[in-house]
C-alpha cells in the first residue's frame, strides 16, 4: 500500500473504533448535493491519478481523486472520451466524485449513465477492508455487481479508491439543430424521433426552444440533418451551450441559482420520456428525450414529489436553501430494507457519510 491509502485505512479504522462519523471529499464540487454534510473531513484528494490505460481495448483506470479534467485531456490525445459526459461543476470534479454521485450529462438517454460503463472498482469498507469488485472487461463481471451498485451511493458504503471504466472513440462528426416549439409539441416530437433510426445524441428544451444534438459516421448525421431540418448552429456556440448543461453554468442553471437564493428551489425530475407537461408552475428545462426535467419553483415540496409520482417518476431537491423536506424521494418500504441492509453489511458501524442519502442513513 502507499502512504495515502495507507493513511485512509488507518483514519477509517480508528472511526470505526470510536464509531466517529466521517465525511468522504474529493474537491468539493458536489458538496451542494444530497443531505447534510456530517462527521469528520476524509480527504480522498492524494489518491489521485491514472493507474493504467489501454486504449486499444477501450479502458481507463483512475484512483477516486483523479480530477475528471486530468482525465478527460488524457483520454482525448487518444481520440477518446467518457460518452455520458459527467457533469465537472467548475472544472474540480474528481473519479471518485462521479461516480458516488452518479450523475451524468447530455447524451445520458443515448450513450447511457455512469453505471454502465464501470467495470470494476476498489473500495475501503467500514471494517477498513479494501475490496476488489469487477475487472477491466464486461465479461469479468458476474454475479451481483457491486461495482455498479457504487454509482450514485454517495459514498455511504465506503470510500472509492479506483475504478475503471469503459470508454469510447470521439464521434466524427457533431451537429446542432434548433427549433421553436411549445413544450407539448417539443416532447411529442421527441417521442417521434425516439422511434425512428437517427444519431440524436442529446437534446434539450427551454423556453419554447428545442435544440437536438447528432454525432456519429458524417454520412448518418448529415443524412439526419437532411431529414429533420432546423436551424443548425453555429459548432462553437453549439459547444458552449452543451457544455454549460453538462456544468450547469449556462443561462438556465444561473438562473435558478438566482431564484434558489430568493427562497425557490431546483428540482431534478426524473420521469418517463413519454410523461406529459409537468402540472406545476415554474420555469422548466427538459433533457434527455423528456426522462429528465429541471424545475425551478416555488412550490411545496410535497406538491412537487406527488406530482412526479403521479406521472410515474420521482423528484430530487437538487439546489435548495433549506432541504427539510429530504433531498431524494422517500423509499418504499421494500427498497428502503434493501438499503439498510447493503449499508449494514459494507459500513457495520454506520461511519460514511451519514445523512447523505437520507437523514437516519
Amino acid at each position: 500500500m502507499d502512504l495515502a491509502l495507507t493513511d485512509l485505512v488507518e483514519r477509517v479504522r480508528g472511526a470505526a473504533a470510536t464509531q466517529t462519523p466521517l465525511r468522504i471529499r474529493g474537491a468539493g464540487s458536489k458538496d451542494f448535493y444530497g443531505g447534510s454534510l456530517r462527521g469528520d473531513l476524509l480527504d480522498v484528494s492524494g489518491l489521485a491519478g491514472i493507474s493504467s490505460y489501454e486504449p486499444t481495448e477501450l479502458v481507463v483506470t483512475a484512483r477516486a481523486g483523479t480530477p475528471l479534467a486530468e482525465l478527460e485531456a488524457a483520454l482525448a490525445e487518444r481520440g477518446q472520451c467518457l460518452a455520458f459526459e459527467p457533469p465537472r461543476f467548475g472544472g474540480g470534479g474528481t473519479v471518485g466524485g462521479m461516480v458516488a454521485a452518479g450523475l451524468s450529462g447530455p447524451p445520458r438517454a443515448s450513450a447511457g449513465a455512469v453505471r454502465d460503463y464501470l467495470l470494476g472498482a476498489t473500495l475501503l469498507n467500514g471494517r477498513a477492508e479494501v475490496l476488489s469488485f469487477g475487472g477491466q472487461v464486461m465479461k469479468n463481471v458476474a454475479g451481483y455487481d457491486v461495482s455498479r451498485l457504487l454509482a450514485g451511493s454517495m459514498g455511504t458504503l465506503g470510500v472509492i479508491l479506483e475504478v475503471s471504466l469503459k470508454v469510447l472513440p470521439m464521434a466524427p462528426a457533431t451537429a446542432t439543430l434548433r427549433f421553436e416549439l411549445p413544450q407539448a409539441e417539443a416532447l411529442q416530437h421527441l417521442h417521434t424521433l425516439a422511434a425512428r433510426p437517427l444519431p440524436l445524441n442529446a437534446s434539450a428544451w427551454w423556453d419554447g426552444t428545442l435544440v437536438l444534438r447528432l454525432r456519429g459516421a458524417h454520412a448518418a448525421v448529415q443524412a439526419a440533418m437532411q431529414e429533420l431540418g432546423g436551424e443548425l448552429i453555429d459548432p462553437v456556440f453549439a459547444s458552449q451551450f452543451w457544455n454549460g448543461l453538462r456544468d450547469h453554468s449556462d443561462e438556465f442553471f444561473q438562473k435558478a441559482r438566482g431564484a434558489v437564493d430568493a427562497g425557490a428551489a431546483l428540482w431534478r425530475l426524473s420521469l418517463p420520456q413519454t410523461a406529459p407537461p409537468l402540472p406545476v408552475s415554474g420555469e422548466l428545462l427538459v433533457e434527455w428525450g423528456g426522462a429528465q426535467r429541471w424545475l425551478c419553483t416555488t412550490a411545496p415540496a410535497a406538491g412537487v414529489r406527488e406530482a412526479a409520482a403521479r406521472l410515474g417518476g420521482h423528484a430530487t431537491l437538487f439546489y435548495a436553501a433549506n432541504k427539510a423536506a429530504g433531498a431524494f424521494a422517500p423509499l418504499s418500504a421494500p427498497l428502503d430494507r434493501i438499503h439498510r441492509e447493503l449499508k449494514k453489511a459494507f459500513d457495520p458501524a454506520g461511519i460514511f457519510n451519514r445523512g447523505r442519502l437520507y437523514a437516519d442513513l
